[in-house]
């Protein structure tokens, strides 16, 4: 017969309970109370050698059922030489969990006296009601030092104890009649919550929302409180004083004043001046100014790029928001990958709440000690503190939620036509060593590897991403987005869309801010402008581009909140129809780590409830890759270009000694076997093959045969009887 745990445990205390009553010689109650008092060590026997003796009138048998109170005493008593730890955590806004290190009898019978208690038979964990939390803890103290549960952080009990607005009970007279007009329900239901917060949140809706609307609606709620100061990226800064102007009339434009350099301090330190425009660059270089304005209310765009405590801009920000009375935040991405990257916005927010960054990453990111001081990449109780984010912090809606109308979005992943990657055996060797050395790194050393890995990774998909920027061109009709990364990448797909001669816009880190606008205007209104090139760190937000209905990435990012803000250019509000998204992956390149690497990073933002997208779900597809005579004649460009378009074959590579009649010759044989054969229902492929076994042709001759091909026009009517 196999005995659980628990009762041999309680059989072997039983046993203790029983040498100690004959040893001893006292009534259960005292020995009980003495055992209990030394359970933790042997136990020891107070009385004389005599009083110890065996021959003790006290009637024992070694089989006589325990009394009751005995039973009870036991159960009661700590285990012998064990110290039980335990933490707790929230579940949900009403109800935490305890979770022992180890199995505890007195702890389960004080659990089973809490009125609210519920076991958990999947988790095997007991959980209660925060209205019982103190009568529990008070309950536990006496079993101190040989069991002790961590106890609920002060700042989760404040949160759950704090006196909020009902949002429905907001009047939003006081904002400015021409926005309240233009909110939609769930813009004027976010515009409520920060009032309701008394104008100090985060509005964390989804890309494309309209989180600028709220951010104005909240300000203009609390005009009385101005000057305000809008803090946002460079590039966004034009576009945040055209909002003021069509949201709010009644600010003159000479009233809004936009901080660029030292000239315009004076404008900025004008009474008249009611609100100031920034870049968090500018915010660094003129923090004095800034705070001598005393702002009121403060906007701060994009608000996720404060993810380091560390930064200057942060340090600035924190000084001049110390003494504002109202802070809106907006962030689709509040946090890009880990849950460190929330506590310097959180901080903004409510400054002395979590007390220390320490204590916060403890809490929340499993930080943990090292030889370089604390690393707070992990994550911990990240269901307590998606609570702590909806309860006091933040409102976060997705289009799914909130846009009915708007159709859905689609992921795919392309895997690239491996024979058309760019590398020798001896560059592929390379690539396969820096795989190596990327997973054998520390994780101190990991993201350099990522870097030099992923650099040369984009030189090797160039001739692979330009080859499927043809077939979209010629296969879909609308418009599209190419993301990419590094300058060869953009470079090459621009060129391509050169030779192509397809009309397309190109925003990188150059462009100048001022000209940004009027690119997205070309292409969003003008037919002709077909595509658009970006870079996805540098224009992944801030723009519109609805237009099209299919995103490329050429290249990956490491952060999951750079991609879902890449997307949302297309599928935002404005977006007629379904948006297509298609990452072009090759394989044995630094995509082979950084895909599932975003994968992870996206479900612990799911965790804390800041993301509920995946990429596991995305179709998986093939580039094509049957060769056919097509490929090998595409026209010719005056564009430089080293490779033939859609081939990985360079150009310039011929032989010295071929000479133009000898290829004449050879493209006239050629034409006249293509003229029998396919007549005859033969494969063009096949013919060109055996052609070139026969006249020994290297693939390096076929540019200078495409050549002859396309400077005779008899040979204008044999392309177009082909099947091609």
């Amino acid at each position: 017969m196999t005995c659980t745990k628990e009762e041999i445990e309680r059989k072997r205390l039983a046993a203790l309970q029983k040498r100690q009553n004959k040893l001893m010689n006292v009534t259960p109650n005292k020995s009980a109370a003495l055992l209990a008092s030394n359970s933790f060590g042997t136990p020891k026997s107070s009385g004389s050698p005599r009083n110890n003796a065996y021959n003790s009138n006290a009637s024992f048998h070694p089989y006589a059922r325990v009394s009751n109170s005995s039973n009870s005493q036991a159960e009661n008593s700590v285990p012998v030489g064990k110290i039980v730890n335990g933490t707790i955590y929230l579940i949900s806004e009403t109800r935490f969990e305890v979770n022992p290190s180890e199995f505890c009898v007195p702890l389960i019978n004080i659990f089973k006296t809490i009125p609210s208690r519920s076991y958990d038979p999947g988790s095997k964990l007991w959980n209660f009601s925060v209205d019982d939390y103190h009568e529990l803890m008070k309950k536990v103290a006496p079993l101190a030092p040989h069991v002790v549960l961590g106890s609920l952080p002060p700042y989760v009990l404040k949160v759950l104890q704090g006196q909020t607005m009902d949002p429905n009970n907001i009047d939003l007279t006081p904002v400015e009649a021409t926005l309240r007009h233009k909110l939609m329900p769930f813009q004027e239901q976010g515009v409520r919550f920060g009032i309701a917060r008394r104008g100090r949140c985060m509005i964390a809706d989804d890309m494309g929302l309209g989180k600028t609307f709220q951010a104005l609606g909240i300000a203009s709620y609390y005009r009385h409180n101005w000057p305000l100061l809008i803090v946002t990226t460079s590039s966004m800064r034009e576009t945040w004083q055209s909002k003021i102007h069509e949201l709010l009339p009644s600010v003159p434009l000479m009233n809004i004043a936009t901080l660029t350099t030292g000239k315009d301090a004076q404008l900025v330190a004008d009474r008249q001046t009611e609100i100031v425009i920034v870049s968090y660059k500018i915010t660094t270089m003129h923090t004095d100014l800034l705070k001598s304005k005393k702002f009121g209310v403060v906007i701060i765009d994009e608000s996720h790029y404060l993810k380091s405590h560390k930064a200057q801009c942060t340090v600035a920000l924190n000084s001049i928001t110390r003494q504002c009375q109202r802070l809106v935040l907006l962030s689709g991405t509040p946090a890009l990958s880990r849950p460190a990257e929330l506590f310097t916005q959180l901080s903004l927010i409510e400054p002395k709440l979590f007390g220390s960054y320490t204590e916060y990453g403890k809490r929340y990111c499993a930080g943990k000690q090292t030889n370089f001081g604390w690393d707070m990449s992990g994550q911990s109780n990240l269901t307590e503190l998606q609570i702590l984010l909806q309860k006091r912090f933040l409102i976060r809606r997705t289009k799914e939620q909130v846009l009915t109308t708007l159709e859905g979005k689609t992921r795919e992943t392309v895997l690239l036509d491996c024979t058309l990657l760019q590398f020798s055996k001896e560059e592929q060797q390379g690539l396969s060593q820096m795989a190596e050395a990327y997973n054998t790194k520390k994780s101190t050393e990991k993201h350099a590897a990522l870097v030099t890995y992923f650099s040369e990774s984009a030189r090797v998909k160039i001739p692979a991403i330009c080859k499927y920027i043809r077939q979209v061109v010629k296969e879909t009709e609308g418009k599209f987005l190419v993301f990419a990364h590094h300058r060869n990448m953009i470079d090459a797909i621009c060129s391509t869309l050169d030779e192509e001669r397809v009309p397309y816009i190109s925003i990188v880190g150059s462009t100048p801010p001022a000209s940004r606008a009027e690119l997205v205007d070309r292409f969003q209104h003008s037919a002709s402008c077909r595509c658009a090139v970006l870079s996805v760190t540098a224009a992944n937000s801030g723009l519109t581009l609805t237009a099209a209905n299919l995103v490329l990435f050429a290249e990956l990012h490491w952060n999951p909140g750079i991609l879902t803000q890449a997307e949302a250019r297309a599928h935002r509000i404005g977006q007629v129809g379904g948006v297509c998204v298609r990452y072009l992956i090759a394989p044995a390149t630094a995509d082979d780590a950084i895909w599932p690497m975003l994968q992870n990073k996206l479900n612990v933002l799911n965790d804390v409830g800041l993301s509920r997208d995946t990429f596991e779900d995305s179709t998986l597809k093939h580039q094509e890759s049957k060769n056919n005579m097509a490929q090998y004649l595409s026209p010719i460009s005056k564009n430089k270009n080293d490779y033939i378009p859609g081939t990985n074959i360079r150009k310039g590579t011929l032989k010295p000694d071929t000479s133009k009649n000898q290829m004449n010759g050879q493209t006239s044989s050629l034409n006249s076997q293509l003229n029998c054969q396919t007549s005859n229902g033969e494969n063009t492929d096949d013919v060109i093959t055996q052609f070139h076994m026969e006249n020994d042709i290297t693939m390096h001759e076929i540019s200078a045969i495409e050549e002859c091909f396309l400077d005779d026009d008899e040979d204008d009517a044999l392309l177009a009887n082909l099947d091609l």
